[in-house]
């Protein structure tokens, strides 16, 4: 066997090793997931009756805490290790949510709600509530903003969206499976949508 015969079968012969590899570390990859300081929370289509009007609520969960920390997926012994490579065992305790609410169409959704009111539409995305429900396993406990305030275009001006930041302080070390539900709430209480934040 020649010298060029004699790579060829060396190739031949660790190669399908080399695709089995890269198909094992493709795959591995694929359970790996790098989490961002800001993360989408969820978006919500509403139809306001009689009037007609869209509203539309999108999530933003603002987090600089979780910055290149990666999710691992290994079924139940997921978990989630930090941009340093420490496994995080508590969900960190400061962060807060970004929540747009528009009469924009800017989605093409349709409504997956409805909410009968005679307010004007524009009153009803200055005057939003928000609160925190929080889940641990079959638990579920109700944590207050820290703060809520409404960022951008100032209320009296009017306007067809609005933006609001909500930030929560957590009392105590959270497990990392924790799961959180921010509701957003109109001025006559009821809920409008759910945008969620976990790390799990």
């Amino acid at each position: 066997m020649n010298a060029v015969g004699s790579i060829c079968f060396k190739i031949c012969r660790w190669l399908p090793l080399f695709v089995i590899a890269a198909a094992a570390m493709a795959i591995a990859q694929k359970d790996i997931q790098t989490l961002r300081a800001a993360t989408p929370a969820g978006t919500e289509v509403i139809l306001l009756k009689p009037s007609g009007t869209i509203v539309t609520v999108l999530g933003l969960a603002e987090c600089p805490e979780i910055a290149g920390a990666q999710q691992v997926d290994q079924g139940l012994q997921a978990r989630v290790v930090s941009a340093d490579g420490e496994p995080l065992k508590r969900f960190p305790r400061h962060f807060s949510f970004r929540v747009t609410a528009s009469l924009r169409k800017t989605l093409l959704e349709e409504p997956g709600s409805v909410l009968q009111t005679n307010d004007e539409p524009s009153q009803i995305l200055v005057k939003l509530k928000f609160k925190l429900k929080a889940y641990d396993g079959l638990h579920m406990r109700v944590i207050e903003p820290d703060s809520s305030s409404m960022i951008g275009v100032p209320a009296d001006i009017p306007y067809d969206e609005r933006i609001y930041r909500v930030t929560f302080d957590l009392p105590n070390d959270e497990p990392v499976t924790e799961r959180f539900v921010l509701e957003v709430i109109s001025p006559q209480g009821d809920r409008l949508a759910r945008l969620h934040f976990s790390l799990l």
